[in-house]
């Protein structure tokens, strides 16, 4: 829509001091709001830097953050990475604390000077996206896809900024009746949220095997620009 520019990969620190790597891109036409991407375990792969150019071209300043350098250290991740211990070592105040330095970048002039940040994630990271709703201050909103609600209950009670739900019908890590339940406890909790379900798409259909599902894939993209585009207008309004 309206291209990018100065994108590049970054070091970033984290406010207990923390370094570790990000990827950032600004848009040549600034909407005002801006995405901080938490990625699934494969940290600033090719297809999440593909991800913030396009956000970019959008109009939102974007950049990911990689949670698991904190821990896995500061290099390329090989084939046969061992995923799941490397997350059974991050902690959610570890993640959050990458995720502001992330928001504080966006919000820097070096960022855009965003004014509306949103996080979007994904798998793993789709559940730290959603937990960001009750961590970060000011947050607008919070995306995920395909996050684990027993990642998140814990911390419904304190969540602030409306979710976006965007679910695979398909989704082999968690069920249907799961994700019922967490939009029930959610509406109890009166958190503002939408629940977005596609229907046979499998886990990752976004970003792993987006060719293959494209009109879920591109309905998801145009969910999460509908979403932000609107919290964003109601931050302008106010």
């Amino acid at each position: 829509m309206g291209g990018s520019t100065d994108e590049g990969d970054l070091v970033l620190t984290a406010a207990d001091g923390n370094r570790f790597r990000a990827y950032a891109a600004r848009a040549a036409a600034p909407s005002g709001a801006g995405v901080v991407v938490i990625p699934d375990p494969r940290g600033v792969h090719p297809f999440y830097k593909d991800l913030v150019r396009r956000f970019a071209q959008a109009g939102l300043d974007a950049v990911v953050v990689d949670y698991l350098d904190r821990t896995a250290g500061m290099s390329e991740r090989p084939d046969g990475f061992d995923l799941r211990a490397a997350i059974g070592k991050t902690t959610p105040d570890a993640i959050a604390a990458d995720v502001a330095a992330g928001i504080a970048y966006l919000r820097s002039p070096d960022g855009g000077g965003v004014e509306s940040v949103f996080t979007v994630g994904f798998c793993f990271g789709g559940a730290q996206s959603w937990r960001q709703s009750a961590t970060q201050p000011g947050l607008k909103g919070a995306i995920g896809f395909y996050g684990l609600p027993s990642r998140v209950r814990d911390v419904i009670p304190h969540m602030k900024a409306p979710l976006l739900l965007l679910l695979a019908g398909n989704d082999q890590a968690t069920t249907p009746e799961d994700f019922v339940q967490f939009d029930r406890e959610l509406t109890q909790a009166g958190v503002p949220h939408q629940k977005v379900v596609y229907e046979g798409a499998p886990h990752s259909f976004f970003d792993r095997t987006f060719e293959e599902h494209k009109a879920a894939s591109d309905d998801a993209w145009r969910q999460m620009l509908a979403f932000i585009k609107e919290h964003t207008r109601q931050t302008t309004r106010a």
